[in-house]
């Protein structure tokens, strides 16, 4: 079985290339984040052709996550409790035997903008609420794009960016906080020693110049992570694929016995 998180950066932009990608590497589960888009025009039937039902947590220009399943996903949980006022970031589903959650925890923007106390205070939240609800010996992943760089190997260049945004010591602390809950970077476990990026900015050739960051991420309890044959950073469908323009994020997968 394949598990998969991806930033779309606008599923009406990225639709076809999303498809794309699905007929390619035929995951079984995919967290979607960065949706843009409401409920109400979640393209269902696009995804219905290839296989796949669709969660969704919508909002019309920002943010937004939803759930791909074989099976119809059974949602548990819509929008993170308290932090609603952030928009629609989370999306917790049964799916094939796994409590599957996604996020899009907010960017932050700068250290001086209000909207990066409110990170701070996002995180300390799902912190909070994975911690209360997940059983931390049952079969559960959560995933999505968390906007932090855990630890300078994850940035392009750490020692330039420390303590900027994504960088600094508050939000490596939350970090550390979500999964002292009980879970386990996978894709790092794997490979502990290995600089890889699932963003790059689109300017200014940062993608061909490797000017990127890993904060794209598949957290796993135990029972998940004993299941675990491998992950990768989905690096080739950061590029465009016959004509369609990829988003600034590589897809994330692991493959499960």
């Amino acid at each position: 079985m394949r598990i998969a998180t991806w930033n779309v950066n606008g599923l009406r932009a990225r639709l076809e290339f999303v498809r794309a990608w699905l007929r390619e590497r035929k995951p079984d589960i995919v967290g979607l984040q960065e949706l843009k888009l409401t409920d109400d025009k979640f393209p269902h039937d696009a995804f219905a052709e290839l296989g796949y039902f669709a969660a969704v947590h919508g909002q019309k220009s920002w943010n937004g996550v939803a759930i791909l399943a074989r099976e119809a996903p059974q949602v548990t949980q819509c929008g993170l409790p308290g932090q609603e006022e952030m928009g629609a970031r989370l999306l917790s589903a049964d799916a094939a035997g796994l409590s599957f959650t996604t996020v899009y925890v907010p960017n932050g923007k700068n250290l001086e903008h209000e909207d990066y106390t409110r990170k701070l205070a996002w995180l300390d939240t799902l912190t909070a609420h994975f911690a209360a609800r997940q059983d931390p010996d049952a079969p559960a992943v959560l995933c999505g794009d968390f906007n932090i760089c855990p630890t300078d190997l994850d940035s392009w260049n750490a020692q330039q960016l420390r303590g900027a945004i994504f960088h600094t010591p508050a939000e490596r602390e939350r970090w550390r906080s979500v999964t002292g809950t009980g879970l386990e970077d996978v894709w790092r476990a794997l490979h502990p020693d290995t600089q890889a990026f699932s963003w790059w900015d689109y300017r200014g050739g940062a993608f061909h110049r490797k000017q990127g960051l890993r904060i794209d991420f598949l957290l796993a309890t135990a029972a998940v992570r004993r299941r675990v044959q491998g992950a990768e950073i989905d690096r080739e469908w950061r590029k465009k694929q016959a004509g369609l323009t990829a988003s600034d994020h590589a897809p994330v997968w692991l493959d499960l016995e």
